[in-house]
């Protein structure tokens, strides 16, 4: 398939400006219309809307195709189509599929064909399981289309590495599917540790109630048949063969090490991330980890995994741990008896020289502990005006990106692949020391390489080998 070169595209996109702007100028000596007043309320004019491709479209893919609505949604790609066809929504909403909300859109079961014979694409989202994202993303953005991928960005802590630079290499707008870094809680926790609300944070620790699956389970043996509807093929993509069995899918696969990333590649992404963001992360120097018995087949049912981060900037060195399958921190002698530890998908709290913060799941309800130092921090920022530094709010995930494609403004999309791309990278070096648990091993990781450097063996759990015929 033939690459797009990425100025070939900057001068259509040139030439299609200066035809309108043109064509306006001619227009406006004939009469001065509000282009809003032209199209109604809500107009959106034709040049404004993008041509998208949404690549996964049951389950959590319906609902990302569903925030395409505003675009030109043109084609719409899935293994299975029955699962496609599932109709959503709870039991207040009309039950929908995007079969019924694109019926224009031309259906795909290979999203290589797709992107082959839909030449008009601007922009894909891509909602599959974690071992075909980099494949994927990494195939259109070479074709100079921009992606929005969901959590965890990738499979492997190469793919991670290997998506960011692909992103900067041909210009593309980015994004990462983590829907909480827009919510306005990700952004007070920032503000507030920006601020110096608690002092210098030298501890945080980021827990979740997954797994809701099956994890530290043997593979299955049985082969039944592959329904009708399914492409098995093209299910597995670049992961290596076996026969399909309903343990991996719709939803299971998460727990199994070859198609997902476990709990902490799952949640990471929503709950580091509101670590990772304010405390101005990047990459650890020494990872461990601690876990149940898993197997060669899926990850661990519960682990702890410790993280050592350098001083960066102004904030000084800090250490993160992580805490999935029901495990969680020790509790703080200043929680007040009856206070929940975040809430019931899990949480994030922030120990500092000067006070202590917690927050619940998606970066929800960030509260200084105890409560009179809220109170107090919050008479405080009254008085001086709000802190120093204010980030702008947000739309929405998938909004943020889409604006940023029109007005090409990369860092519009606040979890781009420049963001996002390190901190899978950080996530999925968990599930590396979670192999060498049972040897109690401290990983010493060179970001700047991107390697492994005390144990050469671990750097073989940074990637896979993909199956014939898949390439990144």
């Amino acid at each position: 398939m033939a690459e797009t070169n990425s100025s070939s595209l900057k001068d259509k996109e040139i030439s299609r400006r200066n035809f309108l702007g043109g064509f306006a100028a001619t227009a406006a000596t004939i009469s001065i219309v509000p282009r809003h007043v032209l199209g109604g309320a809500g107009y959106q004019a034709p040049s404004d809307t993008l041509n998208i491709g949404c690549v996964g479209i049951g389950g959590k893919g319906f609902s990302d195709s569903e925030e395409m609505k505003g675009e030109n949604v043109v084609a719409l790609c899935d293994v299975d189509e029955s699962r496609a066809a599932e109709k959503q929504g709870n039991e207040n909403e009309e039950k929908r599929n995007a079969f019924i909300n694109f019926p224009k859109a031309k259906f795909y079961k290979d999203f290589r064909q797709m992107l082959d014979k839909e030449k008009s694409l601007d922009a894909i989202t891509v909602s599959t399981p974690d071992h075909n994202h980099a494949v994927i993303a990494a195939w259109a953005m070479k074709m100079g289309k921009h992606v929005f991928v969901q959590k965890p960005l990738t499979h492997t802590v190469y793919e991670a590495r290997f998506l960011r630079e692909t992103a900067k290499k041909y210009g593309v707008i980015t994004q990462m599917g983590n829907q909480g870094h827009a919510d306005e809680g990700g952004r007070l926790v920032c503000e507030w540790i920006w601020d110096g609300a608690i002092g210098d944070v030298e501890e945080v620790h980021c827990w979740t109630n997954r797994p809701i699956w099956p994890q530290g389970i043997e593979a299955p043996t049985e082969i039944p048949s592959v329904p009708p509807t399914l492409e098995w093929d093209l299910w597995l993509g670049p992961a290596r063969w076996r026969p399909y069995h309903p343990a991996y899918l719709p939803f299971f696969w998460r727990g199994f090490w070859d198609f997902g990333t476990g709990a902490l590649g799952d949640m990471g992404a929503h709950i580091i991330d509101h670590a990772y963001w304010p405390l101005k992360l990047k990459y650890p120097t020494h990872v461990q980890a601690s876990s149940t018995r898993f197997t060669e087949a899926s990850p661990p049912a519960a682990s702890i995994v410790t993280y050592q981060f350098p001083a960066r900037e102004n904030m000084p060195p800090v250490k993160l741990v992580w805490y999935d399958g029901g495990l969680k921190p020790p509790r703080s002698k200043v929680i007040e008896q009856g206070r929940m530890l975040g809430d019931d998908g899990g949480g994030i709290y922030f120990i500092g020289t000067k006070g202590e913060l917690m927050v619940s799941v998606y970066g929800r309800n960030p509260r200084l502990i105890p409560e009179p130092k809220m109170r107090e921090y919050l008479l405080q920022l009254k008085d001086k005006g709000g802190p120093q530094t204010k980030i702008p709010r947000s739309q929405g995930i998938h909004k943020e990106w889409l604006e940023a494609i029109k007005k090409g403004d990369s860092k519009q999309a606040t979890t781009n692949f420049e963001y996002s791309g390190p901190l899978t990278e950080t996530m999925l070096l968990g599930n590396v020391a979670i192999r060498f648990a049972e040897e109690n091993a401290i990983l010493e990781y060179d970001g700047d390489k991107g390697e492994i450097t005390n144990l050469p063996k671990a750097n073989d759990y940074l990637h896979t080998e993909y199956r014939h015929g898949w390439s990144l």
